[in-house]
């Protein structure tokens, strides 16, 4: 909820990630440059590690009330609040990151934002969260086939579970902070995640083969009350999103980075990564899923890969 002192409106904005990671450092100069475009008129405290709410859909459900004036979530929670921002969870989706965010940034990427309309929420802008990929205790995994038989950790998503059976593996949802147990006793096989994510919960001390083939790429997405939006006149409404837009490239930038440290890291310790160049065979696989998620998602996928 915004508060007043004297000529400047203050802004609250969640963030659940700590301080240093590479969305805050995203929320951080989207607030410097909110500042600066309007003038001081508007300030943003940036609210990390998770103090106003760790969960994403509470913070949203906030966001929407206006308890919350803004914060940065995960595309996947925001599926509950707006069915069609769930077409940036299809596997293999873009041919290449390039290709991504050039969509994502550009005209198709800003009417998919636009759908947030009529939910209470505003969407700003899109935040790399880096690119979903598999990895397991028991082999390398060069082709499709490879998956077969594995015991998989999922994310709790009908859609996510679709894919990892498409693969030919055994779809297991459950909590993230048992998967590290899991795959020491061998109640799992492997799980799926980014670089980062592999290196920071040790996964890779349990689970050394991990194939870069990015099969997911869902974004964050940086969202704002529609009552805070409403509060605004059109020149700061246009501010607040050239901020969101121009602090994008500082967020991804510090991802660039995170992933690099990551991979050494983890290679140092000794995983083992099987680079994918050519992803046909495996968007081929999925191609199943494509076709259960037609009628939800067809015409989105079509504007975004054509």
């Amino acid at each position: 909820m915004a508060i007043v002192v004297g000529e400047t409106i203050t802004l609250k904005l969640a963030e659940n990630q700590p301080e240093d990671y590479p969305t805050t450092v995203g929320d951080k100069e989207f607030a410097r440059l909110v500042e600066e475009k309007t003038d001081g008129r508007y300030k943003i405290d940036v609210y990390a590690g998770g103090q106003l709410g760790g969960d994403e859909v509470s913070v949203i459900e906030q966001v929407q009330l206006g308890s919350i004036d803004l914060a940065r979530v995960n595309a996947t929670p925001l599926t509950q609040f707006n069915d069609k921002i769930g077409v940036l969870s299809m596997p293999f989706l873009f041919e290449s990151e390039e290709e991504k965010w050039e969509k994502l940034n550009g005209d198709i990427g800003e009417e998919l934002l636009q759908t947030f309309e009529g939910t209470s929420l505003v969407g700003l802008a899109y935040y790399d969260s880096g690119e979903r990929a598999f990895y397991n205790s028991k082999r390398p995994i060069e082709k499709p086939e490879d998956l077969e038989g594995l015991k998989l950790r999922v994310q709790q998503s009908d859609l996510a579970i679709s894919v990892v059976e498409a693969l030919g593996a055994s779809a297991t949802p459950m909590a993230y902070e048992e998967v590290y147990s899991s795959l020491q006793t061998g109640v799992i096989d492997g799980a799926e995640n980014n670089f980062p994510s592999y290196y920071t919960s040790n996964h890779y001390e349990v689970a050394k083969y991990y194939t870069v083939n990015g099969y997911s790429g869902t974004p964050e997405i940086v969202i704002g009350s529609q009552k805070l939006w409403d509060s605004l006149s059109e020149e700061d409404k246009q501010a607040f999103k050239e901020a969101a837009k121009e602090s994008v490239a500082v967020q991804r930038e510090a991802w660039t980075e995170l992933v690099e440290e990551s991979t050494q890291a983890v290679e140092e310790a000794g995983s083992e990564l099987t680079e994918i160049e050519d992803i046909a065979v495996w968007r081929e696989a999925v191609q199943p899923v494509y076709d259960e998620y037609e009628s939800q998602y067809g015409d989105w996928i079509e504007k975004l890969t054509k």
